[in-house]
C-alpha cells in the first residue's frame, strides 16, 4: 500500500469513526509537529507566564508564498485540531443544526464531593491548563487581545479555578492567528481581528472593488464552488441569510462564526470544516451538502428548521485551489498513518486497523 493510499484510507476511517462516535468520546490529543516540519510557530509562542498571570508578546507573522497560502491553512488548522483533541460536531443529523442551550445546574457544584464529580473537575481543570496559553496565542494575533487576555486572568482569579469558560468567545481570534501564521499580517490582505464580522465586511468591500488588496472576497453561499482554504460563516444575531442583509449593516456589530474549509468529500456529499471555539475547542464540522443539476456540491440549506442559522457567506481566497481531498495529505493526518514521534490515538486505530498495521512499512 503507498503512503498516499495509506494517508487516504486513514483520513476517511478517521472520518467515518467520527461520523459514528458517541457524543462523550475522548480522542486523544497530539502534540503539534516540530517546526521544522510545518514552519509554525505554537500559538503559545506570542504568551508569558501561567493562567491567572497571562501576557502577550509581540510577534510578527509568518511570510508565506501566496502559491502554497491554500495547503498552509489547511495544515495548520489540521494541526490545532489535532492538538485539542480531535472534537467533531456530526451536522448530518438535523438535531446538531440548533446551538444547544445550557440547562441551569447542568455543570457539578464546585464544592461536589463526589469522587467522580472532583476527578470530572479535576480533569477539565487540566485540560483548561494545558490549552490557556494556546487560545490566549490566537488573542495575540489580534490588536485588542490584551485586555481580553486581561479579563480572562481576572475570571480565573475570581473563580479560584481553571475549569471557568473564557469569558469572551475566541473563534474570531483562532481565524487570525491562523491567517497570521499563514503569511497575511497587512491588514489590507486581512484584518486581524477579536469579530468574525469585521473581516466579512472587508470581504464585501473587495467584491464592491473597495479593498483592491484583500485576499478573501465575499459570495453568497452557492454562488462560487467551495474549495480548501475557504471560510464559510454564520450568523446569530442578526440572523443574516443573504450577503446582501449584511451589506445593509456593514460597520454594525454582529454575532457571526466562521470556518475553514478543509475538505470536500463528494463521494459522500459533505463539506468539512475547522473552526475555533467549536462547543469550548477547535473542531472539525461535517456539512451536509449536495449537488444540484451537476453543478459543484453547495451546502443544504436549513432554513426550514426552526433555530437553525444556515451559512450565510462563503469567504474565497484569492489562490490557486488544491485538491478537494488536502485534508488527508496534511502533515498531521502522514504523521497518524506513518507513526514516528506521533502516535495515533487508540480510538482511531482500533477503526483503521489495516491502514495502520501496513504504515509504519510503507513511510
Amino acid at each position: 500500500m503507498s503512503y498516499r493510499s495509506i494517508c487516504t484510507a486513514l483520513a476517511a476511517a478517521l472520518t467515518a469513526l467520527t461520523v459514528l462516535a458517541a457524543a462523550d468520546a475522548q480522542p486523544t490529543p497530539l502534540p503539534r509537529l516540530p517546526f521544522e516540519s510545518l514552519g509554525v510557530a505554537p500559538p503559545s509562542d506570542r504568551v508569558r507566564g501561567e493562567p491567572g498571570e497571562l501576557t502577550l508578546l509581540t510577534r510578527s507573522c509568518a511570510a508565506a508564498p501566496v502559491a502554497d497560502v491554500r495547503r498552509r491553512i489547511v495544515d495548520i488548522v489540521v494541526q490545532e485540531w489535532a492538538f485539542f483533541g480531535f472534537a467533531v460536531l456530526d451536522e448530518t443529523d438535523p438535531a446538531n443544526w440548533v446551538r444547544p442551550r445550557r440547562a441551569p445546574g447542568a455543570e457539578p457544584a464546585p464544592f461536589e464531593l463526589d469522587p467522580e464529580v472532583r476527578r470530572e473537575l479535576e480533569a477539565r481543570a487540566a485540560e483548561a491548563a494545558r490549552l490557556a496559553p494556546s487560545i490566549a496565542g490566537y488573542w495575540a494575533a489580534t490588536s485588542d487581545g490584551a485586555w481580553i487576555v486581561e479579563r480572562q486572568n481576572e475570571s480565573w482569579q475570581a473563580s479560584g479555578g481553571l475549569a471557568a469558560r473564557w469569558v469572551q468567545p475566541w473563534s474570531a481570534a483562532f481565524i487570525s492567528w491562523v491567517m497570521c501564521e499563514a503569511g497575511f499580517g497587512a491588514a489590507e490582505q486581512f484584518q486581524r481581528a477579536i469579530a468574525h464580522h469585521t473581516y466579512i465586511d472587508q470581504a464585501i468591500r473587495a467584491r464592491d472593488g473597495k479593498a483592491p488588496g484583500a485576499v478573501f472576497t465575499a459570495y453568497d453561499v452557492g454562488e462560487q464552488p467551495v474549495v480548501p482554504g475557504d471560510i464559510l460563516c454564520l450568523a446569530r444575531r442578526p440572523a443574516y441569510d443573504t450577503l446582501a442583509e449584511r451589506r445593509a449593516q456593514m460597520g454594525v456589530g454582529a454575532r457571526t462564526h466562521c470556518d475553514f474549509v478543509v475538505k470536500v468529500d463528494e463521494a459522500r456529499e459533505l463539506i468539512l470544516t475547522i473552526g475555533g471555539n467549536v462547543r469550548g475547542t477547535v473542531g472539525l464540522k461535517l456539512l451536509p451538502a449536495e449537488r444540484v443539476d451537476g453543478k459543484p456540491l453547495r451546502l443544504i440549506d436549513r432554513s426550514a428548521v426552526r433555530g437553525a442559522r444556515s451559512m450565510f457567506v462563503h469567504l474565497k481566497l484569492a489562490a490557486d485551489p488544491i485538491p478537494a481531498n488536502a485534508f488527508d495529505d496534511t502533515p498531521t493526518m502522514a504523521a497518524l498513518a506513518c507513526g514516528g514521534s506521533v502516535q495515533a490515538p487508540a480510538q482511531l486505530l482500533a477503526a483503521t486497523t489495516p491502514a495502520s498495521s501496513a504504515a509504519t512499512g510503507s513511510c
